[in-house]
């Protein structure tokens, strides 16, 4: 009687071998139905399933998966609009307004509303003869990386920064966003969004309305202080 040889005998089928061997051939068990129905595999709840069984469940959960993502891309693309709505009101108003301290209320307004902001501050540049907030020569420093990235700061953020923009509520702002406010690399001032909760403006959240509506503010505010535009040390 001959011996088997190893490397027909299951027992020396190792499971790199066997792997490879599924993966060569995915139509497999299309052609050996019955063996979905005997295989056995260990269900987290307990005790074990048919493959065919452990497959469907696994279809399910990838299909709620999948449900759950396109509600959430349904729900973005709802904010989106909104928000999208809600600037357009807001830049049919700025361009409207009477004079730049109507302006600055109007945008503060809207930034509690829209984003649930505790504190709003908006700091110009150029001097202080009109008595709005304005940044003098040495603040200005404080921002000079701010500007060169070009685009919001959100998180924890130096507390020097928070105490130009927030002056003595700077103390208790635990997370914030800065919005460096600027019209064809000049620099009109800054935008900054203060809350008491660290979770509130964290890093990787989401700029889309913060972003463009400190576009808009710099282009209101170029147009009604165009003369402390040009008196700017920036």
């Amino acid at each position: 009687m001959t011996a088997s040889s190893p490397k027909a005998d299951p027992e020396f089928l190792d499971e790199a071998a066997v792997d490879a061997f599924l993966r060569e051939r995915p139509d497999f068990f299309e052609r050996h139905l019955a063996l979905l129905d005997i295989l056995r595999l260990p269900h987290p709840a307990g005790g074990a399933v048919s493959l065919i069984e452990r497959q469907v469940s696994l279809l399910r959960e990838k299909n709620h998966y999948l449900e759950q993502q396109l509600a959430e891309l349904v729900e973005r693309a709802r904010e989106n609009e909104r928000v999208g709505q809600h600037l357009h009101r807001l830049a049919c108003t700025l361009t409207g307004s009477e004079g730049l301290d109507a302006a600055l209320a109007l945008t503060q307004e809207a930034l509690r509303t829209e984003l649930k902001a505790e504190l709003v501050s908006i700091r110009l540049a150029g001097d202080h003869r009109d008595g709005l907030h304005r940044l003098n020569a040495v603040d200005q420093e404080y921002f000079e990386e701010l500007f060169a990235r070009g685009r919001p700061q959100c998180g924890r953020l130096p507390k020097t920064a928070l105490q130009v923009m927030f002056d003595a509520d700077a103390e208790v702002v635990a997370s914030a966003i800065l919005m460096p406010l600027s019209v064809d690399g000049a620099r009109i001032g800054v935008l900054g969004l203060g809350s008491r909760s660290p979770e509130r403006f964290l890093p990787d959240m989401g700029i889309y309305f913060v972003t463009h509506l400190g576009e808009l503010l710099a282009e209101v505010i170029r147009s009604h202080d165009a003369r402390s535009m040009n008196d700017s040390p920036w």
